[in-house]
């Protein structure tokens, strides 16, 4: 079987990665149409990031959110699922994603980590400043991607 490789330099980095992808599943992936109405009210750059993130991703993911209000960013901060009522969620400056291994839903952390080297490479493909939740010191949320605080101000 061959495999399809593309290898990346993210900004302030100083060795290559690579994503990898199986001939048997190299497609044209594209949004199901649940993943399309929760992208509806993202800022348009992400949502072009998320795009070109889903094609070079080894992993296939979708979006279970984007857009929030505050009535459920306090739920989330209730809940200890959130630490602030200043989401980017709540200014269609963030994502979440869910990862599908082998067609099932999986909350491992191996498959956030290669979605979040697609995120960043399409990122620094189209010039787009991205952070990946997985990065955090504290609460770290490997579903969660938004545009950074300094380039994209709610």
């Amino acid at each position: 079987m061959r495999r399809f490789a593309w290898p990346f330099l993210l900004p302030g980095e100083t060795s290559c990665n690579w994503l990898v992808r199986k001939e048997e599943t190299y497609m044209a992936n594209i949004f199901s149409e649940r993943s399309e109405t929760n992208l509806k009210g993202v800022n348009s750059d992400l949502v072009k990031v998320a795009r070109l993130a889903l094609e070079l991703s080894p992993v296939d993911f979708g979006i279970t959110e984007g857009l929030r209000d505050m009535a459920k960013q306090r739920e989330m901060v209730r809940t200890g699922k959130s630490q602030t009522l200043k989401s980017r969620h709540l200014t269609g400056h963030a994502v979440d994603v869910v990862a599908y291994v082998g067609g099932k839903v999986s909350w491992d952390w191996g498959p956030y980590e290669q979605i979040a080297k697609a995120f960043k490479l399409a990122g620094s493909q189209l010039g787009i400043k991205i952070e990946w939740g997985g990065d955090w010191k504290t609460l770290k949320d490997g579903p969660h991607f938004q545009l950074t605080v300094k380039d994209y101000p709610a």
